[in-house]
């Protein structure tokens, strides 16, 4: 259920991304580009894609009446990142969402205009893809798989219910 609600949330920050501002929503035609790490013949990955399409159409945006989604399907293979993310830079598209790490860096070096959105990415902060969780800076923003701020606390978790912590703490 977690990524239902993660492809929720980025669906959101696509919509939202490809709006000039939600006061003045204008109703011209979108364009949205999606590279997949994924096969498209992945259940998993189709399941991504219908959640994807039902939030948008919870806010609004219809494939075929307001929005043009172009869907690409790389798995994995990086020769197919490579081309994928160079055809939908091409395409022009008011928004990218980049579902896994090994797409967002070939986006990134592709432009730097584009909003790209991506999920599934551990640390994008190391990998460079943005400067900092609170402050994205350049064109892409995103989920993080992990909150590395509570990292220490998952350590003090760990070491309360150690069997050793317990031992040397009776002796």
């Amino acid at each position: 259920m977690r990524r239902r609600e993660l492809i929720a949330l980025i669906s959101g920050v696509a919509a939202a991304c490809a709006l000039p501002g939600h006061a003045q929503q204008s109703w011209a035609k979108r364009r949205v580009g999606v590279l997949m790490n994924l096969s498209e013949a992945d259940p998993a990955a189709q399941r991504l894609v219908a959640t994807f399409r039902e939030r948008l159409n919870k806010l609004g945006w219809v494939e075929g009446a307001n929005l043009h989604v172009d869907y690409r399907w790389s798995a994995g293979d990086l020769e197919r990142i490579r081309k994928y993310a160079a055809e939908l830079v091409a395409l022009g598209p008011d928004v990218i969402l980049a579902y896994g790490g090994s797409v967002v860096r070939p986006l990134l070096q592709l432009t730097h205009s584009v909003p790209i959105a991506f999920t599934e990415v551990v640390d994008p902060i190391a990998a460079g893809f943005i400067a900092s969780l609170a402050r994205p800076g350049g064109n892409a923003t995103g989920f993080s798989l992990i909150d590395f701020g509570i990292s220490g606390k998952w350590l003090e978790l760990l070491k309360q219910i150690s069997p050793w912590h317990h031992a040397s703490s009776c002796v």
